[in-house]
């Protein structure tokens, strides 16, 4: 299988054709001004570049030729050159290609290739999936997956070593939990491990223990103990992923992504990718911590590579862990968990030590945090590292999910933007309330809020951890009701946004948050023809029908590169 894999991405992986002028008529055209308003369209005109050359209000013309009479012995003017080719798009929506502010890229491919646990609903049913999956691949030396939650369990408790065993109990498992901030071990993981009762966690790190020794789940900075053993993907491995990936996100409508905390061996892939003419979503890379960023980039961000494919442009920086294992950074002790405020992962010295590392070489720096202890301690770091680094830095605050309200306009006073997932507040609404208690919740989620303070606003997805359907985005961000239609009329519903305001998070923001707003993002006259034909007008659809959203085509450049069905 993985053989066929690779001949399929041999077979794709030619370089694109000549580009060639064209244009993309009778559409139902939407697009963003440099002001975040709609602009509405007709026809789209793609120029030799496979750039955007102009959008045009009613149908195409084709360029008239009336010439005057040459003087006696000169020749006729020669006809008027129009595009190469033409597509009648039949009155069909098109939109800008969608930006993911905030993804991993690999992650996601390799959720795509390895044992996938995020669509279980309880701890039988995954347990039966890993069943399975050790049967359906016999010989593997370790058993490594994604998506586990308890929470979507209903379990009440973390997941153990002894719940693993009953599934495995042989070869070594290692399952990270969705949020990618908590690992689940079975027993011979752990002893593979060499972790026992006398183990301690690392700062900013969680063993989770049951009769004086580990349970089976390692939180944070923990998770190190069980990882430092799991083998590594292999490269080839790596590139069947990456493929893996592309092809969902361009068949969801993803042309650009932020790839937040790329490491050395995710940048060779995407270079490998991009050698062989076979890299097509646009990647903003943030590198994983300081060495990474070193190590790819060197001494400042790296050129737009392969036609504005791939540039590594800042640093990801880990402040505290998520809500859901209770590793985000609080002020105050969780609800559901007195004596527990999460995991500060790195100090107060040293995230300004690292944020002014990379600050120096004018790397951009996006730092995760989701608790509101830690967005204020960002915020603080941020004030502090402005006055000495000047210019345009576009500092990023990650997630940004629990802020005290008298710290949302700090946002715009400092010029930050906010990097959040309209769909971790569809997924976390029941568990935030148990987390936090409904009165510590007012800065949650905030999206309007952050609109209200002038604070751009560039929204994804965080795949793997949700799907990357930028649709269900939107809706979320405008309803703030999950799949399922709950809470009716969205939960906090004053931080609902509109429909323009949406689209502006998931296109120009989410570009302008990488330094790429001149690049790709709005359909702007001199940037990359970036964009999708979609089933129905978005822009006068309800909320829950935004979310079912089908891509009939994808274009990259001027190149269509996904078409539905086939």
């Amino acid at each position: 299988m993985r053989g066929a894999l690779l001949a399929a991405i041999a077979a794709i992986a030619l370089p694109f054709p000549a580009l060639a002028s064209g244009v993309i008529d009778n559409v139902n055209g939407i697009a963003i001004d440099a002001d975040g308003r709609i602009v509405r369209f007709g026809a789209l005109l793609i120029d030799d570049d496979g750039k955007v050359e102009k959008l045009i209000q009613g149908r195409y013309q084709e360029p008239e030729y009336k010439p005057k009479k040459p003087k006696r012995g000169q020749p006729w003017p020669e006809r008027p050159k129009g595009p190469d080719f033409k597509l009648d798009a039949g009155g069909k929506t098109l939109i800008p290609g969608l930006i993911d502010a905030h993804a991993h890229v690999m992650g996601y491919g390799l959720s795509l290739v390895t044992l996938d646990l995020s669509d279980t609903r309880s701890l039988a049913e995954a347990q039966a999936k890993i069943r399975a999956y050790v049967q359906a691949n016999p010989g593997l030396k370790w058993i490594i997956g994604t998506g586990w939650n308890q929470e979507q369990w209903g379990l009440g408790r973390f997941p153990t070593a002894a719940d693993l065993d009953a599934a495995e109990a042989t070869v070594p498992v290692w399952l990270e939990r969705v949020d990618g901030h908590a690992g689940w071990a079975n027993s011979a993981a752990i002893r593979a491990a060499g972790v026992s009762a006398a183990s301690k966690a690392p700062a900013g790190g969680r063993i989770e223990m049951a009769g004086g020794k580990p349970a089976g789940v390692f939180v944070d900075k923990a998770m190190d103990l069980i990882q430092k053993v799991v083998p590594p993907p292999a490269p080839k491995d790596r590139d069947i992923a990456l493929e893996k990936a592309q092809r969902a996100l361009l068949a969801q409508g993803i042309t650009g992504i932020a790839d937040m905390g790329t490491s050395i061996e995710d940048w060779q892939a995407f270079r490998r990718a991009g050698d062989r003419g076979a890299l097509r979503v646009r990647i903003m890379s943030y590198a994983y911590g300081l060495d990474n960023m070193v190590m790819i980039a060197g001494p400042e961000p790296t050129p737009w590579l392969y036609d504005d494919r791939l540039r590594m442009g800042g640093v990801k920086l880990l402040l505290d862990g998520a809500l859901g294992s209770r590793g985000a950074w609080l002020r105050a002790d969780y609800a559901d968990a007195p004596g527990q405020r999460g995991l500060p992962m790195i100090s107060d010295t040293q995230l300004r030590n690292y944020m002014s590392r990379a600050a120096m070489d004018n790397f951009q720096v996006a730092v995760h945090a989701i608790g509101d202890a830690a967005n204020h301690e960002l915020l603080n770091a941020i004030e502090e590292l402005s006055d000495t680094y000047k210019g345009d830095r576009r500092w990023r605050i990650e997630h940004a999910q629990i802020v005290d309200p008298a710290d949302l306009p700090r946002f715009g006073s400092l010029g930050v933007i906010a990097s959040m997932q309209p769909v971790h507040e569809a997924s976390d609404w029941r568990m935030a309330t148990a987390r936090m208690g409904e009165a510590r919740l007012k800065g949650a989620y905030a999206w309007k809020a952050m609109l209200d303070n002038r604070v751009p606003l560039a929204l994804g997805s965080d795949v793997p951890v949700e799907s990357p359907n930028p649709f269900a985005g939107i809706a979320v961000a405008m309803s703030r009701e999950d799949a399922k239609g709950e809470p009716i009329g969205g939960w906090m519903p004053e931080q609902r946004i509109g429909f323009e305001a949406a689209l502006d998070g998931f296109t120009r923001r989410a570009a302008y948050a990488g330094f790429a707003e001149k690049k790709f993002g709005s359909l702007a006259p001199g940037q990359r023809a970036d964009f999708l034909l979609i089933d129905r007008d978005i822009s006068a659809a309800r909320p829950a029908d935004i979310r079912r959203t089908q891509v009939l085509e994808t274009w990259v450049g001027g190149k269509r590169v996904y078409v539905k069905g086939e």
